[in-house]
């Protein structure tokens, strides 16, 4: 609980630093995304220069999970291509029977199918490779489980997409 508070407080931090202003140089995003929850594909869609719509589709063991976002995009410590963001969103999906992972390692078996249901957030930095169409993020991801619970899990993740 105590590095959970830390981290929380350092990603927080960054949105008192940073400054708002035409955050992303890309419109459209496609990549692959590795997180304590589940890897997979995603996709983010800028609506406009600090705003994004962000999906993933998420395989974990025993199945299959859909996530959206809504993000906030603002430059982080006056780097253009360093971006600070942060947002909420929602999943929905299912898991067979089976052991359910959680990223605090309180895990539970279950002897039926599920289905996840549930809200999202997510606090990161985004890194646009210069002079290339890469970008790479690191964030936290904290979720609760409505479905399945109620508890609240976070993990962070690992993100690396193709710009254009």
């Amino acid at each position: 609980m105590k590095k959970l508070l830390i981290c929380s407080f350092i990603l927080a931090s960054f949105l008192l630093i940073c400054k708002r202003s035409n955050a992303q140089d890309y419109k459209t995003a496609v990549g692959l995304k590795f997180g304590g929850y589940e890897n997979g594909i995603s996709a983010k869609y800028f609506t406009t220069n600090d705003v994004a719509l962000e999906g993933l589709l998420g395989f974990r063991s025993h199945g299959v999970v859909i996530t959206g976002l809504y993000e906030v995009h603002q430059v982080a410590f006056g780097v253009k291509e360093l971006k600070f963001y942060y947002g909420a969103g929602a999943h929905i999906g299912a898991i067979g029977s089976g052991l359910y992972r959680r990223f605090n390692g309180d895990d539970e078996y279950y002897n039926n199918s599920h289905i996840l249901l549930g809200v999202d957030g997510v606090l990161g930095l985004e890194y646009v490779i210069p002079q290339s169409p890469i970008a790479v993020s690191l964030d936290l991801n904290p979720r609760a489980e409505l479905a399945t619970g109620p508890f609240f899990d976070i993990a962070p993740g690992l993100g690396i997409k193709y710009t254009f």
